[in-house]
């Protein structure tokens, strides 16, 4: 399992920076995307292939960085008013949530009990989650997407969505994951608000048709961006991001393909090359 890998994460902990962040975005087709069906009287947003992105995880939004119509913001990071301006500008906004893992550093850290709380993740201040515990957790991600709905989100980025396939200190299985999973997206759903599937490329057959969009980091250094077809067939956006591997050489595979890829720097900034 990959997640906003951090190449400083062997470093001694003091070095350790607890907060990640990912900016992303690549080229694509004009537009935002169109709307899907969330029951009467209610639609979300849909993104469609090939729209370009901004992914900025460092605190406040800069919303000057990219002239993207998608931007894949942090939910606590960022306030009603930092949505509003990226609306203004005519963007798209996305709330990035971890939903497969405690952070010591949220201001509802207190609401997970200790017996939910696994293992490290390898992120300073991050602990795995005991994702068999729905009827624990459940209560606390509605919160947490009940706040980017209030703010203003068009659609949400949940992470750590694989924990199933980590040593976790729980033995999650791929059944887990899949309830998990679904349960997030009806989440999102019931609030109006489009749900991305974070990596977790072997279960895309499954829950393809669940999830408004995917989010991908590294599948060209692992060769693994076909794997993501399934969302482009059913005409939704592939949000992909690489870090180390130079754009020359996932960009061809990335157009042919309909992904929206761009490569950025560890430190994930405002900083990005897209295709």
């Amino acid at each position: 399992m990959r997640r906003r890998i951090r190449p400083w994460a062997t470093l001694p902990a003091v070095l350790t920076v607890a907060l990640a962040v990912l900016v992303s975005g690549c080229s694509g087709a004009g537009g935002d995307g169109d709307t899907a069906s969330n029951g009467p009287g209610r639609s979300r947003w849909q993104p469609r292939p090939g729209l370009a992105w901004q992914w900025q995880l460092d605190g406040k939004v800069d919303a000057t960085a990219a002239d993207v119509p998608v931007y894949d913001i942090d939910g606590f990071e960022n306030d009603a008013e930092d949505v509003a301006r990226l609306h203004r500008a005519g963007r798209k906004v996305i709330c990035y949530i971890n939903v497969g893992a405690w952070e010591d550093y949220r201001p509802d850290k207190d609401a997970f009990p200790r017996s939910v709380l696994g293992g490290p993740n390898g992120w300073e201040g991050e602990r795995w989650l005991d994702i068999r515990r729905i009827s624990v957790l459940r209560p606390i991600m509605e919160r947490r997407f009940d706040m980017c709905r209030q703010k203003g989100f068009d659609a949400v980025e949940p992470d750590l969505m694989e924990g199933y396939n980590d040593d976790t200190g729980f033995p999650l299985t791929a059944r887990d994951q899949l309830r998990y999973n679904r349960m997030i997206a009806d989440i999102a759903h019931e609030r109006g608000l489009a749900v991305g599937l974070k990596n977790d490329l072997p279960q895309i057959p499954q829950l393809v048709e669940v999830f408004d969009f995917a989010v991908n980091e590294q599948c060209a250094q692992y060769g693994e961006c076909a794997r993501l077809k399934p969302f482009i067939e059913a005409g939704k956006a592939v949000f992909h991001v690489e870090y180390t591997e130079p754009n020359s050489s996932f960009c061809p595979e990335s157009r042919r393909l309909g992904l929206s890829s761009m490569r950025k720097k560890w430190e994930l900034g405002t900083w990005r090359r897209a295709c």
